[in-house]
């Protein structure tokens, strides 16, 4: 069987900051963090695979690495057969990037205007880049709110926008990161079921799929992966997940538990290591930016 995606013991720690007073105040503390740590996986062609963990769990940290954004510390990961460390560029032009950041638009420019764009990004002609983005506009059901300016788009519609932007070089794999992050229940069971029929079974695409969803990974996805403090836990059908346990009629949220500990929460703060140093480092640059000093903290 092909693969749309392998990953080898793929592994990312993230070095900190430490001065030279720091040291002398905690000598044993460690300077790294491990976000992800010795993942193997495997995706097949037309999947539509999905990652559930807590946040700060390193989902969005792995999938990063297979967009070549970052590189891995240790092992490696092939996404259409290219190495992402060795054939980053070859990769890029076979994968789309869905996010749920709607700054990366243009506000005052149209639909149309915003996808020709990017279209010249993807180096498309003119004639080209025209076809392609109304093929787009068609698939995603927007041809007819095209000439409208994108700050007039709901939030539905601003995310089949970004749907649509990562479509544009029909990429073999496209990954999504929380993409019905913010919509309303109308919007967001739309979008998925437009994912799961239009992307996936009429398209052929392979999805990697990162939600906070419980719900949507069990409707959308073959396959599951459960990830918490950069380890996979578990992965497997919802159903097979679920046989798992020795309970009658558990659900994903069971399964959830039971493999990290926690409970599922969509909006729950991350006890994560290095995501808590983020934000205790932002609280520290506030207080100094109102005259404070960043007092015992222990940076």
């Amino acid at each position: 069987m092909e693969y749309s995606i392998e990953t080898h013991d793929l592994t990312k720690k993230f070095a900190l900051q430490k001065g030279f007073t720091d040291s002398l105040r905690h000598p044993f503390r460690k300077d790294e963090i491990t976000a992800v740590e010795k993942v193997n996986i495997t995706i097949g062609k037309g999947e539509l695979f999905g990652i559930l963990g807590p946040n700060g769990a390193g989902k969005t940290t792995l999938i990063k690495m297979l967009c070549t954004l970052i590189l891995p510390t240790e092992g490696t990961a092939y996404v259409n057969g290219y190495n992402i460390a060795g054939d980053s560029g070859k990769v890029r032009e076979s994968i789309g990037f869905i996010t749920t950041d709607e700054r990366s638009f243009y506000w005052r420019l149209t639909g149309r205007q915003n996808l020709i764009f990017f279209a010249s990004l993807h180096n498309f002609y003119s004639y080209d880049a025209q076809k392609r983005v109304d093929e787009l506009l068609n698939i995603v059901g927007l041809i007819n709110r095209a000439n409208d300016k994108f700050l007039s788009y709901s939030a539905g519609m601003k995310q089949r926008m970004a749907i649509a932007r990562g479509l544009l070089n029909n990429p073999e794999v496209v990954f999504m990161d929380e993409p019905t992050k913010g919509l309303d229940p109308g919007a967001a069971q739309n979008l998925r079921g437009f994912i799961k029929e239009r992307i996936v079974k009429e398209q052929g695409k392979t999805v990697f799929l990162s939600t906070h969803h419980l719900g949507e990974a069990e409707q959308l996805c073959g396959r599951i992966a459960i990830i918490d403090e950069g380890e996979l836990r578990v992965i497997g059908s919802p159903e097979e997940l679920k046989s798992t346990l020795d309970k009658p009629n558990p659900t994903l949220d069971d399964v959830f538990l039971h493999y990290t500990g926690k409970e599922f929460k969509e909006e729950e703060a991350s006890k994560h290591p290095y995501s808590e140093r983020k934000r205790m480092m932002r609280e520290g640059r506030r207080g100094m930016m109102r005259g404070g000093r960043i007092g015992g903290i222990g940076f």
